[in-house]
């Protein structure tokens, strides 16, 4: 188990997920004025996108670890791309598409009874907008050369 602690291709983009969500979490608070629990572990969406401090982290040490040219840098670099483009293209019109659809069963099932169409809302928030991702890219930078040079000494 200790081998994995000191494994900094694992620690430190775990790291920048979970300070992420952290601040998401804080984030939530301050703008709606009630904590969500879930915000804390499995929110998706919001501000920052914990997606992109993952992704963004892992490439950065990849980029620090094994170099520019390095096939671990590259498979991290279009992995981090795809998993932000995602973010902020079909999951953020998925989360639009579920807000539009809450309001029309709101609005044509409202009133009547025994009538469930979903059981539930449709969760809204599973995207994220472009500066989003882009201050959850640069938390997962931060993170990541604060972790390699203050802890792990590179």
């Amino acid at each position: 188990m200790s081998a994995l602690f000191m494994n900094r291709t694992f620690m430190i983009p775990a790291a920048a997920w979970f300070i992420a969500q952290m601040i998401k979490a804080i984030v939530d608070y301050t703008v709606y004025g009630s904590f969500d629990k879930r915000r804390l572990l499995t929110g998706s969406g919001g501000m920052p996108s914990s997606h992109a401090s993952t992704v963004t982290a892992l490439a950065v040490v990849a980029l620090i670890e094994y170099g520019l040219a390095s096939f671990q840098f590259s498979i991290c670099f279009f992995f981090a791309f795809i998993v932000m483009y995602d973010a902020m293209g079909v999951r953020l019109e998925t989360g639009k598409q579920a807000k539009l659809l809450n309001a029309i069963v709101d609005e044509l099932f409202s009133g009547r009874e025994g009538i469930d169409v979903f059981g539930e809302h449709l969760k809204e928030l599973v995207g994220h907008t472009p500066l989003q991702v882009i201050c959850g890219s640069l938390l997962g930078a931060v993170i990541a050369l604060v972790m390699e040079f203050l802890v792990y000494g590179v």
